[in-house]
This record gives structure tokens, C-alpha cells and sequence, in this order.
């Protein structure tokens, strides 16, 4: 009897739902927008989506509840779920034609060395086939390919930095065709960021409003808009998978914007955007087996796109980004437990410069800073990245916890030091280390380079077909010791590389990694 009656209850919903429709097609001036006779499906289907709840309340006999607004976000963003058929038909075509032609696509061109295929031959062999084959050139041309976001009309394109590495010719074509040469204003291989800038445009270009990743929430819908495999302009849609994700592996500054939207080789340098058509990310990288997208895309937030585009604007040659003067680790349970915290957050303060900006602000070793400006960091690289957001000369504001009891520091931010002059030299004569060019390290040179070293003596540059070139040394390879001697300076380097002797034991340092070496010469 009761399925009887539920049955029947169920069927006097279902008239009243098409008496409604049928009014709403007699009676246009009852609603916005009339029902017209194809729209019966659409309408009906509106209908249950508006009154489905109210109906299983009813056929389960339970009271109805008021249903109840959207609530805004804490920084005030209404969020809300589609209700109706109308709603889930919503188009991105607006978003699309606001976003689109500010994206290009960038084409950069570089000279590769090519191996010669008979350098490792048998000389018995290249006596016969190898000196009779025609010379082939050494080096080609190769090209790649990605995208990059017009940030100002008059032709700042922001980029990544692997895009246009070791470019010497980049071109830049627009989504209506038109190409134009572009010239790199700054590359900063630390966050893979890079600016050009577009020469001879005939006018004003279309630009892209930055707006703010902060605001993002995960769940929020956004686009992702790039030249995937080169096949042209292409628009994928997905959600913000995470916020703030670290230890990716991709850069030094790891604190990425996480989606599913498509992201696909092509696509690095290429806008994430949200739905009021602002830009919120430079698509950079992808988690992938296959080379291709599994819906683990990865995006720098335009808060570190803002500092370099600055920097950029400044006539900056590298960016330079301020100077802590203290080294920072991770939190452990173990750690965590030793100073009395419930949980482990926040970051460790584990070492200070002496007269350094942190130890003139009253950091103290064993604090533990749990956030940078008001917001809160975790793990050192959302430390390292919420710090450089701040532009040389200004201040941060650091809330930290010490013995238990919650503490507020303002450190100024200070351009890294030049403790050691640098003193470039490059090393001749007869040694192993002929060819090298050598440099002193310092705060601000290890910054300039892009390595967290700042002691030592470093190698920046090889000459080609030297002697230390033949023997394997390469770039950025620290020589630490030579001849059991401590190399600390580019003089000492230079002095001990003139000894004749016939025997050479050599520490350096490659890849973090210490290495030992000795070599007859």
C-alpha cells in the first residue's frame, strides 16, 4: 500500500511539473524567459534540477530545509555549482576571446655541436674510410618550439626559460598570423623564466591583465592555452589540482599552481588563466611517462612571473633577488617534538651569516618561522619563494616561533654581498688547468650564476680545444685543492697552476658532488 501511494505521489509531482511548464508557455510575462515548445526537454530537466531535492525530501517524508546561498571564499570570490541546464551550458568562448590573442607561439634557434662519427674510430680504420669521407660541419642549426604570453602592449612577452636557452635567433608569431623578430631582455634559469621583447611591432599588441594566483582555489576552473606539438593555438580546460606544491624537481624555486588542464610538449611558456580571462600561470612542465599529458601539469604563479617581468622592465641583466643571510631546513616529527610542537611546520632556522640581514633583525639559530608576509610556508622552498617576492630595498615580515612563544621579525631585505672581489682570471701556461676561467665566489656572484655555492673558486668558461678542455674540466666545476694546497682564491689557483711538476692530484667539486683526480701532465 505504501508503494502505492509513493507511486502516486510521485506521479502527482510529475503533472505538476509538466501544469508548470504548460503555464510557462501560456504565461511568457511569468518568467524571463519563455518556453518555447522544442524547450520542453531543457525546461523539464531545469525544473528537476531546481525541485529534485524538495521532491525526495517529500517522498521521504522528511522536512524540507531552506536551501541555503553560496558562501564567498575567505577573499571574497562567490563559488557555486551549476543548477541548472542553462548553467551547465556555459560557454569559455568570453574567457578565450579576452585571453587567446595575447599567446604566441615562440620559435628560437640555436647552434648544436655534431659529433663526428669517426672521432672514436680505429685509426686504422679512419685511415681507409674515415679521411676518404667528405668533412662534415661540426655544428647545425636546431630550432624548438613553445609559447609565450604578451604581459604589455608594447611587446614584453614572458616566457620559459628552456624555451629560448642558448637561443641566438628567437621569432614570435601572434595568433593572427602576424611574426615578429623578439630579443631576450633577461633569463633567469633559477625559476626557468625568461622575458623578450618584440622589435619593429607596427602598434600597440594584445596584452594579458596578470592577475593574482594567490586568490586560486583548488577546485577552481581554469584554462590552459598553448601550441601543443606545434599542431597551433590550442585551449584545454581543467581544474587547480593543488596549490603551492613543492619538491617537483622542475626548478630552484619549486612552488607550483597543479592542474589536470591538458598540458603538452609546446605548451611550456603558455597562459593558465582563470575565467575572468586574467593571467594566473606560465604553464612550465608536466609529470608524465609517456612524454605526453596524464592530467599533472604544473605552472609558475604570476606573483614570480610579476618579479621578473619587473626586473625585466628595471634594464636588470639577471634577476636579483634579496639576500637572507641564514639557511633555513625542513621541520621533522622528530624535530618538531624536540621544541615542544604539537606538528611539524613551518621552517628550521639552522645557521646565521654573523652581520648578515636575519642576524641584524634578531633571528636567533633554532627559531622556527612559520610565515613570510602573513602567509604560511611549510617546507624551505615556499620559504625560499614567498621571500623573493619582495623587491630589493623593502622589507619582510617574518612570524616565528621561539621557545614556545609566537614572535614577529622585520628583516630588510638587502641585495647579496660581493664578500670576496671576483676577480676574474683566466689560467695559461703549461698545466692542466690551461684554458680555465676562473672566478671567486661570493654571495652575490653565486647568486648572478645561479648556484647556492658562495665560497670557492669556480670555473665559468673552458677554452675550446685547450688543455683543460681536452682533460674534462667543464663549467661551473669548484677546484677545491691541488696538490694537497687549498685553492681559495683565483691568485692562489693561478699561483699553484705555474709549479712545474709532472704529477697533479686535484679535488673539485661537480654536481655537489666531491671528485679527486690525478693527472701526468
Amino acid at each position: 500500500m505504501q508503494q502505492i501511494l509513493c507511486g502516486a505521489r510521485v506521479l502527482v509531482w510529475a503533472l505538476a511539473a509538466l501544469l508548470s511548464l504548460g503555464m510557462a508557455m501560456t504565461a511568457p510575462m511569468a518568467r524571463a524567459q519563455t518556453i518555447q515548445g522544442d524547450d520542453v526537454p531543457g525546461a523539464l530537466l531545469d525544473f528537476f534540477f531546481e525541485r529534485g531535492p524538495d521532491i525526495v525530501d517529500e517522498l521521504r517524508g522528511q522536512p524540507r530545509q531552506p536551501r541555503q546561498p553560496s558562501q564567498p571564499s575567505q577573499r571574497g570570490t562567490v563559488r557555486q555549482a551549476p543548477e541548472t541546464l542553462a548553467q551547465v551550458q556555459l560557454s569559455f568562448a568570453p574567457v578565450v576571446d579576452v585571453a587567446a590573442p595575447a599567446v604566441v607561439n615562440v620559435y628560437a634557434t640555436r647552434r648544436e655541436r655534431v659529433r663526428d662519427p669517426f672521432s672514436t674510430m680505429d685509426p686504422f680504420f679512419r685511415r681507409f674510410f674515415g679521411e676518404q669521407m667528405p668533412r662534415r660541419p661540426r655544428e647545425r642549426m636546431a630550432s624548438s618550439l613553445g609559447s609565450g604570453v604578451i604581459v604589455d602592449p608594447s611587446g614584453l612577452i614572458i616566457t620559459n626559460n628552456h624555451v629560448i636557452a642558448d637561443a641566438e635567433e628567437v621569432q614570435v608569431a601572434l595568433s593572427d598570423r602576424s611574426e615578429y623578430s623578439a630579443e631576450i631582455l633577461i633569463r633567469d634559469e633559477r625559476t626557468d623564466l625568461a622575458v623578450l621583447r618584440v622589435l619593429d611591432a607596427d602598434g600597440p599588441l594584445p596584452a594579458i591583465s596578470i592577475g593574482a594566483s594567490d586568490d586560486l582555489a583548488v577546485g577552481d576552473i581554469v584554462l590552459a592555452i598553448g601550441n601543443p606539438f606545434g599542431v597551433g593555438q590550442t585551449v584545454t580546460q581543467g581544474i587547480v589540482s593543488a596549490l603551492a606544491r613543492t619538491q617537483v624537481g622542475v626548478t630552484d624555486f619549486q612552488f607550483f599552481i597543479q592542474t589536470d588542464a591538458a598540458i603538452n610538449p609546446g605548451n611550456s611558456g603558455g597562459a593558465l588563466v582563470d575565467l575572468n580571462g586574467n593571467l594566473v600561470g606560465i604553464n612550465t612542465a608536466i609529470f608524465s611517462r609517456s612524454g605526453g599529458s596524464n592530467g599533472i601539469g604544473f605552472a609558475i604563479p604570476t606573483e614570480m612571473v610579476a618579479v621578473v617581468v619587473n626586473q625585466a622592465e628595471s634594464g636588470a641583466d639577471f634577476v636579483s633577488r634579496p639576500y637572507l643571510g641564514a639557511t633555513v631546513q625542513s621541520m621533522t616529527p622528530q624535530i618538531a617534538q624536540s621544541l615542544g610542537m604539537r606538528r611539524p611546520r613551518g621552517v628550521l632556522i639552522s645557521d646565521l651569516v654573523p652581520n648578515g640581514p636575519s642576524a641584524r633583525a634578531g633571528l636567533r639559530r633554532g627559531d622556527v618561522v612559520i610565515a613570510v608576509d602573513g602567509s604560511p610556508i611549510n617546507d624551505p622552498d615556499a620559504f625560499a619563494f614567498r621571500f623573493s617576492l619582495g623587491g630589493i630595498g623593502g622589507s619582510a615580515e617574518l612570524e616565528l616561533l621561539r621557545n614556545g612563544q609566537r614572535r614577529f621579525v622585520t628583516v630588510a631585505l638587502e641585495a647579496p654581498p660581493e664578500t670576496t672581489p671576483r676577480d676574474t682570471r683566466t689560467i695559461e701556461g703549461r698545466s692542466p688547468f690551461a684554458g680555465l676561467q676562473v672566478v671567486n665566489l661570493s654571495p652575490a656572484v653565486a647568486q648572478q650564476l645561479g648556484i647556492d655555492q658562495s665560497e670557492g673558486v669556480m670555473v665559468t668558461e673552458v677554452g675550446q680545444g685547450s688543455m683543460a678542455n681536452r682533460l674534462g674540466f667543464r663549467p661551473r666545476d669548484i677546484i677545491m685543492q691541488i696538490n694537497g694546497v687549498r685553492v681559495d682564491s683565483t691568485q692562489t689557483l693561478e699561483t699553484l697552476a705555474a709549479a712545474r711538476v709532472r704529477l697533479w692530484d686535484v679535488v673539485f667539486e661537480r654536481g655537489g658532488r666531491i671528485r679527486s683526480a690525478t693527472l701526468r701532465f
